[in-house]
Parts: C-alpha cells; sequence; structure tokens
C-alpha cells in the first residue's frame, strides 16, 4: 500500500524540543500510519520519551506541529484536545499506576474523567479490560504494590484501554521483564492490535520485541528520524549507531527467533 493510499493517524512536522540549552529534537517529521505497530529505538539521550511525552501533550515543544487523528493537539481549542484525548492511551515506564487506587479504580479512573457513566457500568467494563490484558479477576482489588512487574504493566495496559482506545502508546513496555514474560507481552500486544484494530506507538530498546511485533521502525538519531521502514530495510542503513544495532549478536539472535 502506497503512502497516499494509507491514513495518517499522527503527524509530526519541524518538531523541536529544547530544554535550556540542550536541543533534543529539531525538525522531527514522523508520520505513523493507522492499524500499524510502530517501534520508535535510538540511542540514550535521543529523546524517545520525550517524544512519546510530546505527542500526547506531556511536554510543550519549541517549535513545530503535531496532529493525532485529525486534531491539532499544540494549537487547538481545549474541546477538541480532549475529544483527540479520549481517542488514545497510554502504559509508561513500569505503568506509573496510581499506587493508592487498586488495579480496578485505576482503570476505572480515565472513565471518571472523561464519561458520564453509573458505577456499575464502569466496574463491569473495567472487569473487561482487566480480563483483556490476560489478568485474573483476583487482581481488580489489589494495589499496584501488591502485584509483580509483569502484572502492573498488564494492568497499565487496561488503563490505557479503559476509553476503547483508537491508539496506544506504549513507553518500554517490557522493561524489567523476564524473556517469558516479555515474549507474553509481545503476544498480548500483537493481539490485542489484531482484534481491536488499534494503532501502537512503542519506544523501545527490546530487539524481541521489534521483530516479533513491529511492522516498521522509526529510528531517532542525530535530533530527527534518521530513517523509517521494516525491520529488515535496517541493516542497510549506514549510520553507525543503526549498523551496530541491528546486525549485532543481539540482532541476530532476535531475528533467529522470529
Amino acid at each position: 500500500m502506497s503512502d497516499t493510499e494509507r491514513e495518517a493517524v499522527i503527524k509530526v512536522r519541524g518538531l523541536r524540543n529544547q530544554f535550556g540549552t540542550q536541543v533534543v529534537h529539531e525538525n522531527l517529521d514522523l508520520d505513523v500510519w493507522r492499524g500499524e505497530v510502530l517501534g520508535i529505538v535510538g540511542g540514550s539521550g535521543t529523546g524517545k520519551s520525550v517524544l512519546l511525552r510530546t505527542i500526547v501533550g506531556l511536554n510543550q515543544p519549541a517549535a513545530g506541529s503535531i496532529n493525532v487523528l485529525g486534531a491539532d493537539v499544540l494549537h487547538g481549542s481545549r474541546a477538541e484536545r480532549l475529544q483527540a484525548e479520549r481517542r488514545w492511551g497510554v502504559a509508561f515506564q513500569d505503568g506509573a499506576l496510581f499506587s493508592s487506587l487498586t488495579v480496578m479504580q485505576n482503570v476505572m479512573a480515565p472513565m471518571r474523567e472523561h464519561l458520564n457513566l453509573n458505577h456499575a457500568l464502569m466496574r463491569a467494563l473495567g472487569q473487561l479490560k482487566i480480563s483483556l490484558v490476560g489478568l485474573p479477576p483476583l487482581a481488580c482489588g489489589k494495589l499496584p504494590s501488591e502485584l509483580s512487574g509483569g502484572m502492573r504493566k498488564r494492568a497499565a495496559l487496561a488503563r490505557a484501554l479503559s476509553l476503547d482506545p483508537e491508539i496506544v502508546f506504549l513507553d518500554e513496555p517490557t522493561a524489567g521483564l523476564d524473556p517469558i514474560g516479555a515474549a507474553a507481552y509481545d503476544d498480548l500486544i500483537g493481539e490485542l492490535k489484531r482484534s481491536l484494530g488499534l494503532t501502537v506507538f512503542m519506544v523501545t530498546h527490546d530487539l524481541d520485541s521489534l521483530y516479533a511485533i513491529c511492522d516498521r521502525i522509526a529510528v531517532l538519531a542525530e535530533k530527527k528520524v534518521l530513517v523509517e521502514g521494516p525491520i529488515e530495510d535496517m541493516t542497510d542503513v549506514d549510520h553507525p549507531w543503526v549498523q551496530e544495532y541491528f546486525t549485532g549478536p543481539r540482532a541476530r539472535a532476535a531475528q533467529s527467533k522470529t
């Protein structure tokens, strides 16, 4: 399918992120296509998480434009932005769950903020989301501190799915998981993408995840998106970091699993 036939649900143009004198991104452009899993990779300090946080509105860029699902999230009206926010979900590193709320209360939190539903209906929807991510019913009443790392990540994903989003943003979703847990999480993301028609924007350094579920890769380097495309094209990119990352022993091991 050509670029003209695909729908860009996220369009980033001319993005500049700067903290004091440190410029993280300069004239960064990126398109994310509907229904794909896009893996965002790059060396330390290239601003992978900064890019995610900027797109979802947690960081104000110095320049540029961001359009998500047709909404101008930087310069549009508050109503336009709120409408767009209801159509995406975010799972941050290590979950970032509300520590004093149970899993069920965490999952219901976006519903309380954005929807006018009675408690019984919100609870039923919460149970559905928690089940959808593979957590047992007993997890509903547990606090985040009572969960394993893998369960916290799944609970965070359930919260991200709370409002039936079209786009899910994942920040290092398999970081800290053992290989079996990471593979199971990758399988879950792939299944949710297929069954729910999700678009997934995933910041990761996990080569296994890149090979297992990503349709395209976007490499951040030199303060911009250096290259984007299918993972099999990355080995042809003439750049030291890209070559080391995608042709090294870990990359070969990850590729052999697919």
